[in-house]
């Protein structure tokens, strides 16, 4: 293949249906949650996938937000398009069951989604409210584990689970606050799932970037701040860009991590390394 033909992987862009990298994800299907907009960590997830040419199922969360999630389901060509809210009871079970009803399998799971309580987010995690704290976990981390559940029967021949963690569970963070041990909590089960699941062929991970402008991000008290010194102490002097999440994810997803599980991936520019 000469340099003229070899195929591109696009930065910053994140989705070109004109140039896929290349085919090491074809006849791999499977789920991506937590799509917001065009600047969510999910939706680099599932561009990446899709470029690497797995096939996807995205959700949104409700019809307010499926106006901006379905041009994007569009854009990558996404097979399946679902409601989920994890908190609304038989929604989930209604994806998987969609999924074992038209696809029969599923080779990947990507769970991108985290919430807590405005005003106990901004609070001291000694004041959180206790209607607050399982809120965050409910939605932050135990709907990966039901999602694990769900998703077993259909990784019969094994598969790949992700969830998305954050450098303030392993270090105090500055205004990460009720999301620190959410997160610590969601990285201790991605270690517990990968044991309970290695048997069966399929492999737990949790990526961890740094600070990203999401709309997500956007509910952390003073947020620009922790982007400035996430900037500032960096060894590569910058943020990554979901394209570089996604990109990594495909990388989990794929055969070359069949040696991994279990573990938290770092994709922050280094920034996990400094004091």
């Amino acid at each position: 293949m000469t340099n003229a033909t070899r195929p591109v992987d696009p930065l910053p862009k994140v989705w070109n249906p004109d140039t896929p990298i290349g085919e090491m994800l074809a006849g791999k299907r499977g789920l991506v949650v937590g799509v917001a907009n065009e600047q969510s960590i999910a939706f680099g997830c599932a561009a990446k996938l899709r470029a690497f040419g797995g096939e996807v199922a995205l959700t949104y969360l409700n019809e307010k937000a499926e106006k901006y999630v379905r041009p994007l389901a569009e854009q990558i060509g996404a097979s399946l398009l679902m409601p989920l809210d994890v908190e609304r009871p038989g929604e989930m079970e209604a994806v998987f069951e969609r999924i074992r009803r038209e696809w029969g399998r599923l080779d990947f799971l990507v769970h991108s989604i985290a919430f807590a309580p405005r005003d106990d987010l901004h609070g001291r995690v000694v004041d959180c409210s206790l209607a607050g704290f399982q809120q965050a976990m409910r939605v932050s981390c135990y709907s990966f584990i039901e999602m694990a559940r769900f998703a077993e029967p259909l990784m019969s021949d094994g598969g790949v689970m992700v969830t998305m963690s954050y450098y303030g569970a392993d270090k105090v963070v500055s205004n990460y606050n009720l999301m620190g041990p959410v997160k610590s909590a969601l990285q201790s089960t991605t270690r517990y799932l990968a044991a309970e699941l290695g048997e069966a062929g399929i492999r737990v991970y949790a990526v961890s970037p740094g600070p990203l402008k999401t709309r997500a991000a956007s509910g952390i008290a003073a947020f620009d701040d922790l982007v400035a010194d996430a900037v500032a102490r960096s060894p590569a002097g910058r943020l990554v860009d979901i394209a570089e999440v996604g990109r990594t994810v495909a990388f989990l997803v794929g055969g070359g991590a069949s040696g991994m599980t279990g573990d938290t991936i770092f994709v922050d520019a280094g920034r996990h390394n400094v004091a």
